[in-house]
């Protein structure tokens, strides 16, 4: 019998092409590569009138009176936008509560376990602006450091959006991260809150990331506050005057669906990133 050939192959390059059908290309928004391409160009080439319109399409509280503004000369700065006043989580949710989309799904969680979830545009913003009052009411507020340590469920980017709506500055730690990554990443960014969960399911296994957090927290004395959501029903430890259940204090009477957003300059910090060797990047709110 011949022996069969076998041949490997490498998918470390990819040079296979997909295009999109037809009625798909014809409703979205870029149609074709090349019209990509001419955007991209433009771009590139006349930066200031390309994202001066493209800015177009958000809500602004104040218009900008300059798009871009640089220098690479001794004092290396770039500014965008300069004058210009909005709030990401207005665009985010806000604009959409004035039309029919309210009513179309914003979030379509699964879990791991099994379970799922969908909010509305209308229902997060409900969530986001609660969560927003449960945080000024543990007195964080514009321009402090919010760490978010928490698996992938709603919650997360309801956390990320409340930090935003009150201007406070997000950093996200992967949950997958130990005790020494979180406390280096409290410290560095100067982390005042920490928003976990009591643990978190990964590949049928349950984390302990409160366990993490309060190992982490030891040597970070500047954070004061801590909302733990909880996840999987694990039992943890809860220090009196420092840690807080999310379930409860969003059901607090004082707690109201309504939080009216921080103005923020276009140039003030949104989050923080932390790259795999710790550089630390600041993002701006536009």
């Amino acid at each position: 019998m011949a022996e069969e050939k076998r041949t490997i192959i490498s998918m470390m390059e990819e040079t296979r092409k997909f295009p999109p059908p037809k009625e798909f290309s014809v409703k979205a928004h870029i149609k074709s590569l090349e019209e990509y391409k001419k955007l991209y160009k433009r771009s590139i080439e006349d930066p200031e009138n390309f994202w001066g319109e493209q800015a177009q399409n958000l809500e602004w509280f104040q218009k900008w009176s300059q798009v871009l503004d640089y220098s690479f000369q001794e004092n290396i700065y770039i500014k965008w936008f300069q004058g210009g006043k909005l709030n990401v989580t207005v665009n985010c949710l806000d604009r959409h509560l004035k039309t029919a989309r309210k009513n179309k799904a914003a979030i379509i969680w699964e879990g791991e376990p099994g379970e799922s979830q969908t909010y509305s545009y209308e229902q997060l913003y409900g969530e986001v602006c609660k969560f927003a009052n449960v945080l000024k009411k543990k007195g964080i507020k514009k321009g402090d450091r919010v760490t978010i340590y928490m698996p992938m469920i709603p919650e997360l980017p309801i956390a990320m959006l409340a930090c935003a709506r009150i201007g406070a500055i997000h950093s996200i730690v992967f949950g997958g991260f130990s005790a020494d990554a979180l406390k280096d990443r409290i410290l560095d960014a100067k982390g005042t809150a920490l928003i976990t969960t009591d643990a978190s399911f990964r590949s049928g296994k349950v984390i302990g990331l409160k366990n993490n957090a309060d190992a982490a927290l030891a040597n970070c004395p500047a954070v004061k506050t801590v909302i733990v959501c909880n996840r999987t029903n694990t039992k943890v430890d809860v220090k009196p005057g420092r840690d807080f259940w999310w379930h409860e204090e969003m059901a607090a009477p004082d707690i109201k669906p309504v939080c009216e957003p921080e103005v923020m300059d276009a140039e003030d910090p949104l989050f923080i990133h932390f790259f795999v060797s710790k550089k630390i990047e600041i993002f701006p709110s536009v």
